[in-house]
């Protein structure tokens, strides 16, 4: 066996069904699970449509590549939403379609790493953050090295902290904007200084942007890191690659699509490497993803059910706690007035409502657990179930001393 499996961390859902392990909830009160971030708006029925009329396709195997359809579809969606030139993206060269952006942040790390040196590579993460990116870390043979995101320091990381060592052993940065779990969204300023910050020290940024169509102001979307490489002269997105995803922007986390794009050279052995790794996107699933990069109307619809959601909550909860909304995302990242697990678990106990513990998203760091203190609240069942939870976290928190 692989012996870094062994360090792996249980993944934090399996650490909060440990936590709720032997609790009975009020059987007066429904379940409301807002643990998970798993989008519950409807599919675009379209979708559906699509992978019907095309289910032929079931009877053919897919090329790794993808058909050039969905890749000019995907590579027309990136430069009209991240204001790039027509010809910036290069559909043949610059694009991979994915099963879902899980899959590729994961197995990209197998591929860039090289951990055959004296000194163990270190891959840099947001501190708290996605476990697939701590997974991909150790499955690489790579060090995990986290950048602790706190109120402080407006939940992003503290690129400026880091020591000129740390980047001389970096091979490998996983960004996350807008972030999970706070949707704090970074900068072009910033994403610039990690741009410069890579060709100096010949590492890889991956930045993962599944949650950038989840904004709240329709004139002030996310930046990008493509869009930010191109704006400061990187016209070949040199050390950038960025994932994307339908599961959030399209409320369709079970078709498992996605796509990888950025610098050519790094794809270009990506490509190499999936070919071996047998995950190539069927047809059908091409097809209905074609038609959901091509339809923008649908995701304002999406935003504008996330805008009603947030606005609610919010204001019910504004009474009895610090509360403010975040820059994008779907998730408040919520103060909590004693332990997060402590919160968490009598939260379950007394009103049956499901929330996720910040400690169980982040490790301990230069002194801290930065998720610690906090809960990730995911805003993604009905507006009336949200609405009901935020009214039973709101009697919750008139309980505590």
């Amino acid at each position: 066996m692989n012996l870094n499996i062994a360090a792996l961390h249980p993944y934090p859902f399996e650490k909060l069904a440990q936590l709720k392990r032997g609790i009975e909830p009020p059987h007066d009160k429904s379940a409301i699970n807002l643990s998970i971030g798993e989008p519950s708006h409807p599919t675009p029925a379209f979708i559906a449509a699509t992978l019907h009329e095309h289910c032929q396709g079931l009877g053919t195997y897919p090329s790794t590549k993808g058909i050039s359809a969905l890749r000019v579809a995907i590579s027309k969606w990136l430069t009209w939403r991240f204001q790039l030139p027509p010809e910036a993206l290069n559909p043949e060269t610059h694009i991979l379609p994915v099963n879902g952006t899980r899959e590729a942040l994961f197995s990209f790390a197998q591929c860039v790493m090289n951990a055959t040196g004296t000194a163990r590579p270190l891959v840099l993460m947001p501190n708290p953050f996605y476990q697939i990116y701590e997974g991909a870390a150790l499955l690489a043979g790579a060090e995990p090295y986290f950048l602790n995101t706190t109120e402080a320091n407006g939940y992003l990381p503290d690129i400026d902290a880091v020591p000129e060592a740390i980047w001389q052993r970096c091979q490998l940065l996983y960004l996350c904007s807008p972030g999970n779990p706070s949707g704090a969204v970074i900068s072009m300023a910033m994403h610039q200084q990690v741009i410069a910050l890579a060709i100096k020290y010949n590492f890889v940024i991956a930045s993962d942007e599944c949650y950038s169509e989840l904004y709240f102001n329709e004139d002030q979307p996310p930046v990008g890191l493509l869009q930010s490489a191109y704006a400061m002269g990187n016209t070949d997105f040199k050390h950038c690659v960025v994932f994307h995803s339908l599961s959030k922007r399209s409320n369709a986390p079970g078709l498992r699509s996605g796509f990888v794009a950025g610098d050519a050279e790094l794809l270009a052995s990506y490509f190499n490497y999936r070919t071996y790794h047998g995950c190539a996107m069927p047809l059908p699933t091409q097809y209905a993803s074609i038609s959901a990069w091509q339809d923008e109307q649908h995701v304002i619809t999406n935003r504008q059910l996330y805008r009603e959601k947030f606005a609610v909550v919010i204001a019910i909860l504004a009474s009895v706690c610090a509360i403010q909304q975040p820059s994008a995302g779907f998730y408040l990242w919520l103060k909590t007035p004693i332990a997060d697990t402590l919160f968490a678990q009598q939260l379950f106990t007394h009103e049956h409502v499901t929330v996720l513990p910040g400690s169980f998203l982040s490790r301990d760091a230069e002194g801290i657990n930065p998720g610690a203190g906090y809960v990730r609240i995911a805003l993604v069942a009905p507006l009336d179930e949200c609405v009901a939870a935020a009214q039973r976290i709101k009697h919750f928190f008139t309980t505590l001393p």
